[in-house]
């Protein structure tokens, strides 16, 4: 038993995190997906462990299809957003469960400059780009290099990116691997190299939901903690302004616990305003790092299920679906509403091409860019109290 101790205090409650407990191999299985409007075909790969824990990937956007755990009582779901049906994601585009690049979030004006020159890139997001312009990865057949069963399992899969593709220079190469383990451990790694000076920010865009399909309800209720003592807010078009504020006092302080919905309606803080509710980057107080570490906990007391994401990257993006607004019908028939759902994307902070203050986003020749990211799943053990 691996064993993770939180406090999370609700009410008169304490709450411990208990991971779960498997014995036996990781199971990895290619099966086919069906095929796009233009015949390509798709696949789709499962890893699946004896607790319970399974991932879905799909070749199209190396997509995180479907990611199941059990709750408390040991009734296994599905605890991320998305649609049971390949064409939805084609045809519906939300960037659930898909990798980002060549860069994650927005780039103000959908353009940069890199040694003097002028790039200007695809705007999807008028004036700006998002997730890496019109056809960013998320929208991109990857091709499978590797699928491994054992102690851990994996899929790695590869895509090549062009010089000039949506504006961006530089041949780049990419692979992402998504492994999981006996213990519930999803690992997400990307790596990229590139032919000329570029820049590189990738990762997941999981939106979760801890209840469960089966049992859907508002995520707004989940709490939620970030170690991170400042945020970047943003102007009217959710560009970072520059600044590195401290949460101290305010809605956008996680250090501890806090209901997701507790700051969503506090119209006296302009930044949830301009956000439509929480939709930015928190400066992570461990910065780049060479392992994983601990960048988020969410918890659904209610099932009882956690997620802790761990990240390699020095920011996260925190997201609380404001943007769902009843039009889309997700996996098991399910309308996807406001606050539905929460994203949290370990990358470098947004804007950071333009923003001289921020971490680099630069990738040269010879070297290689690596974001090894890790979604843990568990549960809240609500018994046994804080040790």
């Amino acid at each position: 038993m691996r064993n993770v101790t939180i406090a999370l205090k609700y009410g008169v409650s304490a709450i411990c995190l208990m991971l779960a407990n498997a014995a036996g191999a990781a199971e990895a299985e290619r099966t086919a997906a069906g095929a796009l409007t233009d015949g390509t075909a798709i696949e789709k790969v499962t890893l699946s462990n004896d607790a319970g824990v399974s991932a879905s990937i799909l070749t199209y956007g190396a997509t995180l299809q479907a990611f199941e755990s059990p709750d408390a009582n040991g009734n296994v779901s599905d605890i991320t957003l998305g649609y049971d049906e390949l064409a939805d994601y084609e045809a519906y585009p939300n960037y659930f469960g898909v990798t980002v690049g060549r860069f994650a979030n927005r780039i103000a004006n959908a353009s940069f400059s890199l040694d003097g020159k002028r790039y200007s890139l695809t705007a999807n997001d008028e004036p700006n780009s998002l997730h890496g312009g019109i056809t960013g990865f998320d929208k991109r057949v990857w091709r499978i290099t590797s699928v491994e069963s054992g102690p851990v399992a994996s899929v790695t899969m590869a895509l090549s990116s062009e010089d000039g593709d949506q504006g961006y220079p530089g041949n780049v190469d990419v692979t992402v691997t998504y492994t999981l383990d006996e213990g519930g451990d999803l690992g997400i790694i990307f790596e990229a190299t590139t032919d000329a000076p570029t820049i590189v920010n990738m990762t997941n865009h999981a939106v979760f939901n801890l209840s469960g399909t089966d049992n859907f309800r508002s995520a707004m209720d989940h709490y939620l903690t970030i170690p991170a003592s400042r945020f970047t807010p943003v102007d009217e078009r959710l560009i970072p302004t520059g600044e590195l504020r401290d949460v101290t006092g305010t809605v956008f302080d996680f250090t501890n616990w806090r209901q997701v919905e507790e700051g969503l309606r506090n119209a006296s803080n302009e930044q949830i305003v301009l956000g439509r509710g929480y939709d930015h980057n928190f400066a992570l107080d461990k910065g780049v790092t060479a392992t994983p570490q601990p960048v988020a906990r969410l918890a659904d007391p209610t099932s009882g299920r956690m997620l802790e994401v761990l990240s390699t990257e020095p920011g996260i993006q925190f997201y609380s679906g404001n943007f769902l607004d009843g039009t889309v019908v997700g996996r098991s028939g399910i309308v996807y509403r406001m606050g539905d759902g929460i994203a949290l994307e370990p990358q470098k902070f947004p804007d950071a091409p333009n923003q001289p203050g921020f971490v680099s986003a630069r990738l040269d020749p010879g070297e290689t860019y690596r974001h090894h990211m890790i979604y843990r799943v568990g549960l809240i053990d609500q018994n046994e109290g804080a040790r």
